[in-house]
């Protein structure tokens, strides 16, 4: 992406979403990551494998909550691993159990980011797509779990456009606690426990944006996933510093002209439809969310408008789009 001084080159965009230091490329900034947390982990019939990175301030704080309410805590100081929720032997007692401290956390305000409580349960895997617990939405950034999300890219054909096509993107509203007034990609949300990546894409795509299931049923095509771990450092209305582990499954609809979007639930302030030399300009002056950002290059690669020609970091791009997770999940089957 073409840009000129002061303004986000595609890297910058990527930097910002994948912003977790990868071992093989910065060993000594990995390892300096690495001494500040503790690694969740989980223990099966095959041994321990992480589900998640918790910050050492996260720890001593629900260190305090009382152990009948969070079960038993293993810490390795050594290997710096906690094992906490894995006693219950059933996954419904499991996220009992999960649901009893986090509302001890919100009850005694312990963490802002509470404060966005959205009674939304997503899932924890183990090993196999195995479902561990489930947790509420809000607390996931607090333990480091992956997290799981669909986007819906919605574009036109325009033979008169820069590249043939023009896309449909929001600006979210103003009011948004995470990114308010940002643009975003066409559809986007959180799994639930239980809902597979598609019936989201059409949940989403009627609560967000008013597009009739048909439309998507019958026209959406998933163009695979991304993954990265983002963490939350540059101001996005939300507390700072937590690890967010994520999987996005990527989805592309090419709607008839006379299907136009428009804002449903209050998560969008408006829809515009807007040429790639305009979302071009839009990213370069940082005006995406980031993991939206990096999700239009992936749309720009697919449809021949970022290449090797033009993008002087093409490979490393598209290598970390689809980062290797160091935490199991559904997306594994992905690779």
């Amino acid at each position: 992406m073409t840009t000129t001084q002061n303004q986000l080159t595609s890297k910058d965009l990527l930097d910002r979403c994948d912003g977790f230091p990868l071992a093989e490329r910065e060993p000594e900034r990995y390892a300096k990551k690495m001494s500040e947390l503790y690694t969740l982990i989980w223990e099966d019939a095959m041994g321990t494998f992480p589900i998640g990175y918790m910050l050492s301030s996260v720890f001593e704080e629900i260190k305090k909550v009382p152990a009948s309410i969070r079960g038993e805590i293993v810490l390795n100081r050594y290997d710096r691993t906690i094992k906490m929720f894995h006693r219950p032997v059933t996954e419904r007692i499991r996220t009992e159990l999960v649901a009893a401290t986090t509302h001890y956390l919100r009850k005694h305000r312990v963490f802002d980011i509470l404060r966005n409580w959205r009674n939304e349960l997503w899932p924890i895997y183990g090993r196999n797509g195995e479902l561990l617990f489930s947790m509420e939405r809000s607390s996931m950034g607090l333990f480091g779990f992956m997290r799981y999300g669909i986007h819906l890219i919605a574009y036109v054909r325009c033979p008169s456009a820069p590249h043939g096509i023009k896309l449909w993107v929001p600006k979210r509203s103003k009011l948004k606690n995470a990114w308010p007034g940002m643009f975003d990609n066409t559809v986007a949300g959180g799994l639930m426990t239980g809902e597979n990546p598609f019936e989201c894409v059409i949940r989403e795509a009627e609560e967000e944006a008013s597009l009739p299931e048909y439309i998507i049923r019958n026209h959406a095509k998933l163009a695979g996933t991304i993954r990265y771990i983002y963490m939350t450092e540059q101001p996005s209305g939300i507390d700072e510093g937590y690890i967010y582990p994520e999987c996005q499954w990527v989805y592309d609809v090419e709607l008839p002209d006379d299907v136009i979007p428009a804002p449903n639930d209050g998560e969008v302030e408006s829809f515009s439809l807007c040429t790639v030399n305009e979302v071009r300009e839009q990213l370069a002056a940082g005006r995406w969310k980031p993991n939206c950002a990096v999700i239009i290059l992936d749309f720009f690669i697919r449809m021949n408008i970022l290449t090797p020609d033009n993008e002087p970091d093409f490979d490393e791009i598209e290598t970390r789009l689809r980062r290797k997770m160091p935490f199991p999940g559904s997306f594994q089957d992905d690779d």
